[in-house]
């Protein structure tokens, strides 16, 4: 049996590749042994998967990029092929995704490629230094896995703050023998904007983190000590007027990026940390938006990707209703609703059946009080105002907890072998998100695991401890949320509470367990969960 314990000397950060990733760190003799990404085990699990037989071969280059979101503004980011979104990958349950990355970024710049949602090999999730090298600049490596589960999907970096640039792309496993009875579909990609217009990231976390002046910089142009930061590009900025300044929220005077006096309802208290100057729809802004089009009483699948960084939406679509059918790829008791609100990194699947004329699909930031627009078109009418609130936005939300998971996906009823607490600390103002108070370090990362064992029913209970809301995503599984909700891979917490989770440990390997808000993640609200050897 493959095994691997923080005593293990980390090998080969330097190749771009292959070969198995060990932990560095203190010598401490009672630390457990850990299953390796790569140890037998992984690939038994993967041999179960249910395989077509069939290869799916691309290619994804992540490199700089000029990028015209719509209306005049054009913006220099990174972006995987030259485009935001990425190009869609579209495959079929069970077949196999071979997508060699070539990483054309600028100087040093080390990257990845994660398949978020998707229950595939430890080994191929793209997470440097836990479960491969990082892909260094001017290099390429090939991730291969057979997907089995059908849902929407989207795939980002794990390095840095990287995926706050143009770095994303959706991923849509089709369903053989899929149930529902539709016309169309469209996918719905969400995400805020600053890079290139008013920073990069990697400036905004500088200053969330309180560390403007003075840091000691590594190579990467990082401030922590990790191995997986990128230095920043060289940015023309776009002409733009941003806001008044933000007030403080009595952490701190106001900054350049920094958002304060956010606050929701639906989020509990404080909505985000950082100050976007556009909220985009599949890659435009409100005053240029994009189009679908279509026919009055056609069926269509929207299929809803929040790739932000900071914020969550609810998103509505004027005149109509929708019927929840999907979240995280799963499938729900279908619920009708007017709007939705979706977290960084979750998704939903709606249906709606189009009404006659022109329509704005509008994502309010939640918190914010702005929005992104897109247009439903199925006959003749004006633009609507770009900063449009059609009523729906007020009408009936359900939040995830309230979903019910349909009976083929609802596990089966039974105690956990396991519960791990799983506290979220830290506070706005210290910038020291952490989980059960000990923050991720990338030089030790397998320090402080949450350690399962395979074939175990595990409970995570996640208490929120601090003032904010945080969207927790684990990788490799998706778990169910409390004895009969949906299967999620990741879920809101809201401040000052506690939710429960339920995962069976059936896909063996190292996993990330952390907050999905970028900023957070980056300073530290992660932790390993680790398959015992």
């Amino acid at each position: 049996m493959n095994s691997i314990n923080r005593r293990t000397v980390l090998a080969g950060l330097g190749a771009a590749g292959t070969g198995l990733l060990a932990a560095c760190g203190k010598d401490v003799p009672d630390t457990p042994s850990l299953l390796s990404p790569t140890g037998s085990q992984v690939a038994r699990a993967e041999k179960k998967r249910g395989a077509t037989g069939r290869v799916v071969s691309l290619n994804v280059t992540s490199a700089p990029a000029t990028l015209d979101l719509g209306g005049g503004v054009l913006t220099k980011s990174w972006a995987f092929s030259g485009q935001v979104p990425g190009k869609e990958i579209r495959i079929s349950a069970g077949d196999t995704l071979a997508a060699e990355l070539s990483n054309q970024l600028p100087g040093t710049t080390t990257t990845s490629l994660h398949w978020h949602g998707i229950s595939l090999r430890s080994d191929m999730d793209g997470v440097p230094p836990i479960t491969q090298n990082p892909v260094r600049a001017g290099s390429n490596f090939t991730y291969r896995f057979v997907a089995d589960k059908p849902g929407t999907y989207f795939f980002h970096p794990h390095v840095g703050v990287q995926v706050d640039r143009a770095m994303y792309a959706p991923l849509i496993i089709e369903d053989p023998k899929e149930p529902l009875s539709y016309d169309d579909e469209w996918v719905v990609v969400l995400d805020d904007w600053l890079d290139g217009v008013t920073g990069t990231p990697d400036d905004v976390f500088a200053e969330l983190s309180h560390h403007m002046s003075g840091m000691d910089m590594n190579s990467t142009g990082s401030s922590r000590a990790t191995s997986s930061r990128s230095p920043s590009p060289s940015m023309s900025m776009p002409a733009y007027t941003p806001g008044p300044p933000s007030a403080s929220s009595g952490d701190g005077p106001a900054t350049r990026f920094r958002l304060s006096g956010t606050a929701s309802p639906l989020l509990g208290r404080d909505a985000g940390d950082v100050n976007y100057p556009y909220h985009l729809i599949n890659g435009r802004v409100p005053t240029d938006p994009a189009v679908y089009n279509g026919t009055p009483g056609r069926r269509v699948r929207l299929r809803i990707v929040n790739a932000g960084a900071d914020t969550a939406y609810r998103v509505a679509l004027g005149g109509h209703k929708l019927t929840v059918t999907h979240t995280d790829g799963f499938p729900v008791e279908h619920e009708e609703v007017d709007t939705l609100l979706v977290a960084m990194g979750e998704r939903y699947d709606v249906l709606v059946t189009l009404d006659d004329g022109v329509f704005p699909l509008v994502a309010l930031a939640e918190g914010k009080d702005v929005t992104g627009m897109a247009l439903v078109r199925t006959g003749s009418g004006g633009l609507p105002d770009p900063a449009v609130r059609p009523k729906e936005l007020d009408g009936r939300t359900v939040t995830a907890g309230q979903l019910r998971a349909s009976d083929g996906v609802r596990l089966e009823t039974k105690d956990p072998d396991q519960v791990v607490r799983v506290k979220l600390t830290g506070s706005m103002g210290a910038y020291d998100w952490a989980i059960n108070g000990k923050r991720f370090d990338m030089a030790d990362p397998t320090a402080n695991p949450l350690l399962v064992q395979e074939g175990q029913r595990v409970r995570l209970d996640f208490v929120n401890a601090t003032n904010m809301w945080h969207p927790m995503h684990l990788h490799g599984h998706t778990y169910q949320l409390g004895d009969t909700g949906p299967r999620k891979d990741t879920t809101i917490v809201l401040p000052r509470s506690k939710v429960s989770v339920l995962f069976d440990a059936d896909n063996p390997g190292q996993w990330m367990l952390h907050c999905h808000n970028a900023y957070h993640s980056e300073a530290g609200m992660m932790v390993l969960v680790a398959y015992g050897a």
